[in-house]
């Protein structure tokens, strides 16, 4: 895939500065390349498993830990919200503002047993990523003709659909009778927020450190518009996962294949398949 041209992305610049362009822009493309395999590396793990029913205290905070630290769609947003952000007051009250959010239905979804396919889940959470970095580009009154939301809200409300989005993984790894269920809940949120925090203070420097270059507006639109277009590719990603999980996708069996007991069968004698 060619990297686009940075005169398309900032006319004025030129030069140095647009080679250097030219560049993270095809890193970009390369880690969007392998998007599919990111997104199977955050499903749940055996290993997971294990630890969440038999270890203890510590072993419930480092799952939750991990599991922030592992989940690229929520890492991906969180990026694009620290992205303009420079006074620590913005940062702490932006945040809190998504903590909250995914504290509320992590603990009270997970606990009550309410839950969705974690394909449709993630799907909307890739919107969300893809909504920041939109946010970001002043898409709104740029394209829209509008203005954009109120951003403090919007997080909130973002935060609530990653929240939801963890409760599915974690009652993946735990039961519903499990007599230690809340104190789970709750040791797992708390390795969320320590996964949280850590994931924020690379990124806080790293943007700080982005900022001191000087084709900082083109890292800025090169960056942003990556958000949007690999938001789209997870949706994408994860809406076709949940087509193939729903049956609705058939895989044919291959001719020199024994189809008897893979699931392989065939409707009215028509060609073998799988759902």
């Amino acid at each position: 895939m060619r990297a686009p041209s940075c005169n398309r992305l900032l006319p004025t610049f030129s030069g140095a500065n647009c080679k250097r362009a030219s560049i993270i822009s095809s890193l970009l493309m390369l880690i969007v390349a392998f998007m599919p395999g990111i997104a199977a590396a955050h499903d749940v793990s055996e290993e997971a498993r294990i630890r969440m029913s038999e270890g203890g205290y510590l072993d419930y905070m480092w799952t939750g830990a991990e599991h922030m630290l592992t989940g690229y769609d929520h890492l991906l947003f969180l990026l694009g919200v620290m992205f303009f952000l420079s006074r620590f007051i913005d940062i702490f009250k932006f945040v809190t503002a998504f903590t909250i959010g995914h504290t509320i239905t992590l603990t009270f979804a997970t606990f009550a047993g309410i839950t969705a396919n974690h394909y449709l889940i993630d799907a909307v959470i890739a919107v969300t990523v893809a909504y920041k970095g939109f946010e970001n580009l002043n898409g709104f009154p740029r394209w829209i003709g509008t203005a954009a939301p109120n951003l403090l809200v919007m997080v909130f409300i973002f935060g609530l659909i990653h929240g939801f989005g963890l409760s599915a993984r974690l009652q993946d790894l735990t039961l519903a009778s499990d007599p230690d269920l809340l104190a789970k809940i709750l040791l797992f949120n708390v390795g969320v927020e320590a996964g949280q925090i850590a994931a924020l203070v690379v990124m806080g420097f790293a943007i700080q450190a982005w900022r001191q270059v000087d084709f900082w507006p083109v890292i800025s639109r090169v960056v942003n518009a990556g958000l949007i277009f690999t938001g789209m590719l997870l949706l994408l990603f994860q809406l076709h996962g949940y087509i193939h999980e729903a049956g609705l996708i058939h895989e044919h069996a291959p001719a020199s294949e024994p189809a008897a007991d893979e699931g392989w069968h065939s409707h009215d004698g028509g060609p073998l398949h799988r759902h």
